[in-house]
């Protein structure tokens, strides 16, 4: 899928044009995915740009590379400068997607990586509306297992870490689903390749633990407390994968992903086949947020122009 890039990229610390941005092919991280990044949503509503919850992502972008000793050579006033200054430099006025990254140089083929190592930061960003049907999707178990903290840190957003989510996607689609669920290594639910999992029982909201392997995502934080807002029960715990075929509603959260029903899991209809009562209820809760339509959490919203 070709994406329709801004024309301006920024750069270690400059804007240049997309096509300018370049890297050897002695990129420690092309060989190794020693990359980390951030999935970020700017929303228009008609009269400015809203970036959603940019603190939180400078923070984790920032945390993700520590674990692995990787230098994010720029502060983190200098990174969220950059996030909306490469909004307004394209003069984005309609929703859209920004993607900060930084990587590991021309460093070799040594593994023995350091904070010494040399690193570059780069920002696009692009016009993004729905990454799934908001009317519902499907969605299977499968055999792929997500890694743990016995293997690598789950916390981490880490280029490698994708390779999971990427063959576990793939069986998903040979086996005609939307999108993928993957069990822990104890053979509890995880999450999807990209998105963590809510289901409700009895009114209530459960989603995995994080000893599952499950990422702290910040679409999961935001759904958990705009629920406790609301008065709705959420747990975090084991969730089995039987409990997901007599679950009364599943969703996916996620940045990209957003809240995402799902409506057949494992081919089993989920309810009566399309979205339930609390996740239509998140959804709305969510756009209505994210398009600065609810001022008690404006907080969470930063203006671009």
């Amino acid at each position: 899928m070709k994406l329709p890039l801004s024309k301006y990229v920024w750069f270690d610390g400059e804007y240049v044009l997309t096509e300018k941005a370049k890297v050897p092919i002695t990129t420690h991280a092309i060989h190794y995915g020693t990359s980390i990044f951030e999935g970020i949503r700017g929303y228009w509503n008609g009269k400015n740009l809203y970036v959603f919850r940019l603190d939180e992502h400078v923070k984790r972008f920032r945390r993700s590379g520590q674990f692995y000793n990787i230098s994010l050579n720029f502060s983190n006033k200098e990174i969220t400068d950059a996030i909306i200054g490469i909004c307004r430099k394209n003069t984005i006025k309609k929703s859209c997607y920004i993607r900060p990254f930084y990587f590991v140089g021309d460093y070799g083929i040594n593994l023995h990586v350091t904070e010494k190592a040399p690193t570059n930061v780069a920002i696009f960003t692009f016009p993004f509306g729905d990454l799934f049907n908001k009317n519902g999707i499907t969605a299977g178990v499968v055999s792929w297992r997500k890694f743990s903290d016995m293997s690598t840190p789950p916390q981490a957003k880490m280029g490698g870490n994708y390779l999971n989510s990427i063959i576990a996607t793939q069986e998903a689609k040979r086996n005609g689903f939307d999108e993928a669920i993957l069990l822990d290594h104890n053979g509890n639910v995880s999450e999807a390749p990209g998105e963590n999992v809510f289901i409700v029982r009895e009114g209530q909201l459960v989603t995995p633990a994080l000893s599952s392997s499950a990422l702290e995502g910040i679409t999961r934080d935001a759904i958990i407390k705009i629920a406790k807002d609301l008065d709705i029960d959420v747990i975090e715990r084991d969730v089995t994968r039987s409990e997901l075929i007599i679950s009364e509603e599943i969703f996916l959260t996620g940045t990209a992903a957003e809240i995402t029903p799902i409506i057949s899991m494992d081919a089993k209809k989920i309810g009566n086949g399309k979205p339930g009562d609390i996740t239509k209820k998140m959804m709305q809760e969510y756009t209505d947020i994210v398009m600065n339509k609810n001022g008690d959490y404006s907080h969470w919203l930063t203006e671009v122009y």
